[in-house]
């Protein structure tokens, strides 16, 4: 018989993104599973502008030594104007250390047609993680509204399910840039993941523990080190003893669902109107509405797997 190939059973994973401090750990953490292929990198604006997110997927592609594409999509939400979170990434997103640009450019396709080719490519197989606001995937939904019947799965993070934020009282930074788009996706796709920030919260990262992980002496820790030092140190400043790397967390639940240990589903929709509550995910836990539910909500994660992933991210290389 035969032998199989086990590198032709890994799962296609494509990652829509917007490094971001905690965008370049997820991806570092993808990059070094064994048993996912990162088919493409699907990048808007977000964290910071456009031409900074970019730069710095490729810029880690290239670090790493991999092949894997590039493609620009939104620099702009849909409809409203937003403000990034320079404040917390440095304003080129990656802690302004002033670390070499990358050598090589982008893809030319945009972001969103490269979504729809991959999930062509992998239909039915794909495993798509979005890490930042959802405007290159409202886009691809727009164009081809059957898109969700050929991803396998969708992890989403974004939202804070009572509606505990981190941008506004309210609502949490990924859907608030654009909640226009949130709201096409979640209308879009019939189910999806939410790794949302109160998660994130409940699955922190001590600091003291996060420095010994960047003492690796890899090339990924020491990079590593570098740019997520001034954000590193605004959290221990403003948040306290633990980091809360929220993207780390939603591409652990991607890579290593078996390591979820509360995951409710509930229907989820975007509030688009409210003065004070713009940008919020409403999450219907009563079921008063008569929706069907959307989203499977993480609550609970091992922590311990949690750790090891991100750990064994950085030593890696």
């Amino acid at each position: 018989m035969e032998k199989t190939d086990p590198m032709d059973e890994r799962i296609p994973l494509l990652i829509d993104t917007d490094p971001g401090v905690d965008d370049a750990l997820a991806l570092l953490m993808a990059f070094n599973d064994p048993r996912h292929d990162v088919v493409g990198l699907t990048v808007a604006a977000g964290n910071v502008g456009l031409e900074h997110t970019v730069a710095n997927a490729l810029k880690l592609v290239e670090l790493c030594g991999l092949q894997v594409p590039v493609h620009a999509g939104a620099a702009t939400p849909l409809l409203h104007p937003a403000v990034d979170a320079a404040n917390v990434h440095g304003k080129d997103g990656f802690g302004d250390v002033g670390h070499a640009p990358p050598t090589r450019q982008a893809d030319p396709e945009h972001a969103a047609l490269a979504i729809l080719r991959q999930s062509h490519a992998h239909a039915g197989k794909l495993l798509l993680v979005a890490l930042g606001p959802l405007t290159n995937l409202a886009l691809a939904l727009r164009l081809d509204p059957t898109l969700p019947q050929r991803v396998k799965r969708l992890v989403v993070m974004g939202g804070a399910v009572t509606a505990r934020g981190n941008i506004t009282p309210a609502a949490e930074f990924n859907i608030a840039f654009d909640p226009e788009a949130a709201h096409i996706v979640f209308e879009g796709f019939p189910h999806l993941d939410l790794a949302d920030w109160e998660a994130v919260v409940a699955h922190g990262l001590p600091h003291e523990r996060v420095d010994g992980w960047l003492a690796a002496g890899t090339p990924r820790a020491d990079f590593y080190e570098a740019i997520s030092r001034y954000t590193r140190r605004w959290s221990a400043d403003s948040r306290g003893p633990s980091w809360y790397a929220a993207d780390a967390l939603a591409m652990a639940w991607a890579l290593e669902p078996e390591g979820a240990q509360d995951t409710p589903e509930r229907p989820v929709a975007v509030e688009l109107d409210g003065r004070h509550s713009r940008g919020m995910t409403v999450v219907d836990w009563q079921r008063q509405t008569g929706a069907a539910d959307n989203a499977r909500l993480l609550m609970r994660y091992d922590q311990a797997r949690f750790e090891a992933l991100v750990a064994g991210a950085l030593a890696a290389g």
